[in-house]
């Protein structure tokens, strides 16, 4: 990626979200505002606790980091300000989303152990949940903001090279090989005997829960297919209508709270659900997946379409797009993208040799641009295994940033540039017309001195 130094007023608007310090049971009992943004506050804890976990990662901070700590909050007070407004909202299920998913990884570091977690921060979940709620909505708000302000900024192609060209040859980047890939994953159809195993597997759980009253949170952690909510008791959190698969949400808002459903099958499995509590179009529910077990057998027929595939699109009898289309399982990622594979590390489709996945690097290894790899055996986020046929798209060798080899790379970074020098503008001049008070302790700041020099210039 491309990185071009910029003003010191162009901040980084995506804040650490630092998660409550070790022993942490409250806030500091003696607290102040520090900063005043129109009708929004920065508190002096907000920046210690920032720093505090910034220390935890890493013990050689600067000294003045505290200082962009406080320049960084300000920013986001000042979008929050604004959101509020022009009405830019942000949903509450959202904000719980995110805060279910930043909790899901707290777990993972955690191995899944609540128990850990409240003797480690001092707090149960729901109270680190709880605390982290107004920040997460914050945070949530601030970015929404900077969609609004930068949404319209686009850039030319004139734009794009001047971009390029003033940057110092000795200074542009070293791009290693990438390649582009597109595949077209095959998920293996179940036979009916390893079908009817799991339905009656998913029966005898109902029946456990419903007939017996065991629990349905502890038969999940013990038997769901589910990787995602399993460890949590099969608890999916709050989700808002149009999150899940029709067939299973279908059933969950048919659902009273605490009702159990009967089997619900989907192109995932047999569910058993039950749900906790329903808030109009939101709804908490738990279940328990059991999946078809894949055979051997199922996974050699599934090889062996995919090969047949293959002869079709080597022979021109089929495009890759189209046979995406038709064989492709519409989970993938890359099923709406005909195929193409996107870098979560870039977002774009460009992948360093060195990064890819060991069984992706052999399968095309040997193949010329356009080729396609033979059927390949791999297994999804989830356990389940599938196959997959993967066509090399292009192949760069190592080399210095080039503008028309790496156009895309050089339009997005151009592009970025673009919209923070905007931001920066617009956030000098929208300052001017905002109240703004900082608190003395942090005035020798050089970054802070340069923000009030900027805003009360006229």
């Amino acid at each position: 990626m491309l990185k071009f130094s910029a003003s010191s007023f162009a901040l980084a608007l995506f804040l650490t979200f630092a998660l409550p310090l070790s022993g942490q049971n409250e806030r500091m009992l003696i607290d102040k505002v520090v900063a005043t943004v129109g009708g929004e506050v920065v508190l002096l804890s907000e920046v210690q606790e920032q720093v505090a976990y910034a220390r935890q990662q890493n013990s050689k901070i600067s000294a003045d980091y505290p200082c962009l700590v406080l320049q960084n909050l300000i920013v986001q007070r000042l979008l929050v300000h604004q959101a509020k407004i022009d009405s830019v909202l942000v949903k509450d299920d959202e904000v719980e989303n995110q805060l279910d998913a930043r909790i899901e990884r707290l777990r993972s570091y955690f191995n899944q152990d609540d128990k850990a977690i409240e003797e480690y921060y001092g707090q149960t979940v729901a109270q680190i949940k709880d605390q982290m709620r107004n920040d997460m909505r914050n945070q949530l708000l601030a970015e929404r903001m900077q969609q609004e302000i930068t949404k319209k900024i686009t850039i030319t192609p004139l734009e794009v090279q001047a971009f390029f060209q003033q940057i110092p040859p000795d200074s542009l980047p070293f791009f290693n090989a990438e390649v582009e890939i597109r595949e077209l994953v095959y998920k293996p159809p179940v036979n009916a005997e390893e079908r009817a195993k799991a339905r009656a597997r998913a029966e005898d759980l109902r029946k456990r829960i419903v007939d017996k009253g065991e629990s349905f949170a502890d038969l999940a952690k013990k038997y769901s297919d589910d990787p995602g909510s399993a460890a949590q008791g099969g608890d999916l959190g709050w989700q808002k209508r149009g999150t899940f698969v029709p067939e299973f949400e279908a059933a969950v808002y048919k659902l009273e709270p605490g009702q159990v459903s009967p089997i619900v099958e989907t192109e995932f499995g047999f569910h058993v659900i039950q749900l906790i509590e329903r808030r109009g179009n939101l709804v908490h529910a738990r279940h328990i997946l059991i999946k078809p077990e894949i055979t051997d057998e199922d996974l050699a027929k599934a090889a062996a379409k995919l090969d047949s595939v293959r002869t079709f699109i080597l022979e021109g009898k089929l495009t890759f797009s189209d046979a995406v289309k038709l064989y492709g399982d519409k989970n993938a990622p890359s099923h709406n993208n005909d195929g193409r594979v996107a870098n979560p590390r870039s977002g774009n489709t460009f992948f360093e040799v060195g990064d890819l996945d060991t069984n992706v690097f052999f399968a095309i290894d040997e193949l010329e641009v356009g080729g396609i790899s033979k059927p390949t055996p791999f297994r999804m986020p989830d356990g389940s295994r599938y196959y997959r046929l993967i066509l090399l798209e292009s192949r760069s060798k190592p080399h210095r940033a080039d503008l028309r080899q790496d156009y895309n790379k050089i339009q997005a970074a151009a592009l970025e540039q673009k919209k923070s020098d905007y931001l920066e503008e617009w956030m000098v001049a929208r300052l001017r017309k905002t109240h703004l008070a900082i608190d003395p302790l942090f005035l020798n700041c050089p970054n802070l001195q340069e923000i009030l020099a900027q805003t009360q210039r006229f």
